[in-house]
């Protein structure tokens, strides 16, 4: 049986159009089309989040691990990079690419211009030689891979040829990284144009870029991070209402040992998973490895948490199960 973790994500952002607002549910779907594998939508009949997104289960464990490595600094870039995205978003939504694919950039050379993969890769989008020569892109004597709009408009033509080829955003990015005729032979073996049936034909660079991709769009567009108790993640304020207290005595301590996975506590205790991340660094990395941790809590959600707690373990350990199907 497959697991949905429910998340609310910002209809805009999701849909990837920068000129335009969806309000009805047939233009909803149309733009929907590409992102088919990654969630599913339900309409609410509310007004004030008249849709649901559902997550695939496959992206919630990397998606956690990810926030926990990658979040502050990503979140830093999303003030800095502001000019580079504006400029991403311009060309990407004039060749009706969504403008999330613009963190495709991000993950492969984190917007760094002179960056030079062991490949030969080059620029924002790890340009190849070949691909320079295709597009009319100098090498030589400035790299004109480099240039921020010369290099995104190339990306966006190869990133249309992809779509076309393979009708799903992830599997573009797949193909992006590794190869076209990687992911097609993927996919005929399989039988099947669904990224989380075909994920594990393809190297382990490959996948884990394509779930990097998903984690960065979701930190930087949706800061979704708390659950509530029916498992849906709320939206972050970026006002801070969902900051830890600066106060050190609103927090205690628990030595705690066993498989547990943040994302279950936090769900539990109605909290925001970053406040807990921010407090108990490397949290699941050392229980999982087999040691005992001392758990920082709220005052008071202790006690919900000692009373739940082998509650919180067992679904922990069958989340773990679930996500290795």
């Amino acid at each position: 049986m497959k697991l949905f973790f429910l998340c609310i994500f910002s209809l805009l952002h999701i849909v990837g159009y920068a000129q335009s607002k969806i309000t009805t549910v047939d233009s909803l779907q149309d733009a929907r089309v590409g992102f088919n594998t990654l969630f599913t939508i339900t309409p609410t009949g509310k007004k004030d989040k008249p849709f649901q997104f559902e997550l695939n289960k496959n992206a919630i464990a990397f998606i956690q691990s990810y926030i926990d490595k990658q979040g502050p600094e990503l979140l830093k870039m999303k003030n800095w990079a502001k000019p580079y995205f504006n400029l991403y978003d311009e060309i990407l939504t004039a060749n009706g690419i969504p403008v999330q694919l613009k963190y495709l950039s991000v993950i492969e050379s984190h917007l760094t211009p002179n960056l030079v993969s062991w490949a030969g890769a080059v620029g924002p989008w790890q340009l190849m030689p070949d691909e320079a020569k295709r597009f009319g892109l100098k090498t030589s004597p400035v790299d004109e891979r480099t240039d921020f709009q010369k290099s995104t408009i190339a990306a966006a033509t190869i990133l249309k040829e992809l779509f076309t080829q393979f009708g799903d955003w992830l599997l573009v990015v797949a193909a992006y990284n590794g190869g076209a005729g990687r992911v097609s032979r993927a996919i005929q073996k399989k039988g099947t144009k669904d990224f989380w049936q075909i994920e594990y034909e393809l190297p382990m660079e490959t996948r884990n870029h394509v779930k990097k991709f998903i984690a960065t769009e979701y930190i930087m567009e949706e800061n979704a991070t708390a659950f509530d108790e029916r498992g849906k993640v709320n939206a972050f304020d970026e006002r801070g209402k969902n900051l830890i207290s600066s106060s050190a005595n609103d927090w205690v301590s628990t030595e705690v040992s066993g498989r547990f996975l943040m994302i279950v506590i936090a769900k539990k205790l109605s909290m925001p998973i970053t406040d807990l991340i921010k407090v108990n660094p490397g949290f699941d990395q050392q229980v999982a490895s087999g040691n005992s941790y001392m758990l920082k809590l709220p005052k008071d959600k202790l006690p919900i948490f000692e009373t739940y707690k082998n509650d919180i373990l067992q679904a922990s350990l069958q989340m773990l199960y679930t996500i290795k199907e």
